[in-house]
């Protein structure tokens, strides 16, 4: 239930979050990570961010921002990432795409591109992936105002 519940909130965020004009044709949908090891008890991947929001302040319509969200593995298990997704076209995640292992770090780096995307902005990144928590949100948050 908890699972059905995220995907929905999830979703709820990737339809609003971006201006009409600005949507790209893009599949936004989650995928459901299928998760054995937390339902049966044994080891699990956890992933611990350093800062899960970066407020990137004021800046001029047309400026593009990047930012690296870094995270830990502090499971016993890998962390795979399985999809990472953003609530807007405007918003472009990569992503680490191997194994992250126990102790070492992953990375999601994150580019938005401010054209047409003018005032208070708040751009929610979703993952999805085999860790203790199936679906996990980072965001980036600023305010964009014309030139």
């Amino acid at each position: 239930m908890r699972k059905i519940f995220l995907s929905l909130a999830a979703g709820l965020f990737i339809f609003t979050a971006c201006n009409p004009q600005n949507d790209n044709a893009q599949d936004n949908a989650t995928e459901n990570v299928d998760n054995e090891s937390a339902s049966s008890g044994e080891g699990i991947g956890r992933m611990e961010f350093e800062n899960t929001v970066f407020d990137f302040g004021k800046i001029k319509e047309g400026e593009i921002v990047n930012h690296t969200f870094t995270f830990t593995n502090t499971g016993n298990e890998p962390v795979i990432l399985a999809r990472v997704s953003a609530s807007c076209g405007c918003t472009t995640p990569t992503y680490t795409s191997t194994p992250i292992l126990p102790g070492k770090t992953g990375e999601i780096a994150v580019e938005f591109n401010s054209t047409g995307q003018l005032g208070l902005q708040q751009k929610i990144i979703t993952i999805a992936s085999n860790s203790e928590s199936n679906i996990t949100t980072v965001q980036l948050k600023g305010e964009v105002e014309e030139q």
